[in-house]
């Protein structure tokens, strides 16, 4: 049975943008990787140990021209986002780290690096936890209260979060409601919120697909808010919106994100909220297990 709960003012819908911040630390063999990084848009994917000089500077591109758009666009809506960086990141990029912490925006854990942390054995995700809440605290001036891996982690991960003090882990697709989970902890039993994200509105789908538009992905995203929206007039409801400043952040696609913006702003009883007020909310509103 689904927690009965309510969000604030009674509104429909929690709407939930994200800014994935990982320009800077994804892999490269300058950083000590085997290989560059794999994910790319160019449609090279090289596999060589070699660098791939030119995706790191189509990263680069989220920095220096994708990050003062993208943010810019949220300071003129006023609406606070949830941030998940790559601690690294903004230490390599303080101009985007000061937009984080002077828009109000939710700093949230995507790891030390945007790497894969699923390989490593205990000791060593537990120190990629940590080094990422020392850096991301130090950068921005707030320690983080969500985490998100890339892609993958493992089935210490949770109980190494609950350790380290997180109050939600968002590394969940299975529904468009947060809910309780129960830690195992070495000191017992530890109730953590978990932000269930999505995939299917994340603007990755441009690098994916190399023929999706603008308009297909605002479509979709548009047609998603919608549904939700309707469906929340009976019980409450989420919508994730996954952005990233190398991709949303071009010209051709950032009209897409401001017209989204106008629609979800067109509608009343609508919350705009970063994931830890979503988190805070559920945490005051459904009793944890115990």
């Amino acid at each position: 049975m689904a927690d009965v709960f309510t969000w604030p003012n009674g509104a429909r819908l929690a709407m939930s943008f994200v800014i994935n911040v990982e320009e800077g630390s994804e892999m490269t063999l300058a950083d000590g990787d085997k290989r560059p990084e794999p994910v790319d848009e160019l449609g090279v994917a090289l596999k060589l140990p070699i660098r791939n000089y030119g995706n790191e500077s189509n990263y680069q591109y989220g920095i220096k021209a994708g990050a003062p758009r993208v943010f810019g666009l949220f300071k003129k809506a006023g609406i606070r986002t949830t941030v998940t960086a790559a601690a690294l990141s903004l230490e390599r990029a303080p101009e985007v780290a000061a937009m984080v912490r002077d828009g109000g925006h939710e700093a949230c854990s995507h790891g030390w690096r945007w790497v894969h942390q699923f390989s490593h054995d205990e000791a060593r995700e537990r120190e990629f936890i940590a080094k990422a809440v020392t850096s991301i605290e130090a950068t921005t001036g707030t320690r983080p209260y969500g985490w998100l891996s890339r892609y993958l982690h493992t089935e210490r991960t949770r109980r190494l979060l609950a350790e380290a003090g997180f109050t939600y882990h968002m590394d969940d697709y299975s529904d468009d409601v947060p809910r309780w989970d129960l830690v195992k902890t070495d000191g017992g039993n530890v109730p953590m919120v978990i932000v269930p994200y999505a995939l299917d509105t994340n603007d990755m789908k441009f690098w994916l697909a190399p023929g999706y538009t603008p308009d297909q992905w605002l479509d979709y995203a548009v047609a998603t808010f919608d549904q939700l929206y309707e469906e929340g007039a009976a019980a409450p409801k989420m919508m994730s919106l996954g952005l990233h400043l190398r991709i949303i952040g071009r010209p051709g696609r950032i009209g897409a994100l401001a017209r989204f913006i106008d629609h979800v702003q067109s509608k009343p009883d609508v919350w705009c909220a970063t994931r830890l007020a979503i988190a805070e909310h559920f945490k005051t509103s459904v009793p944890a297990p115990t």
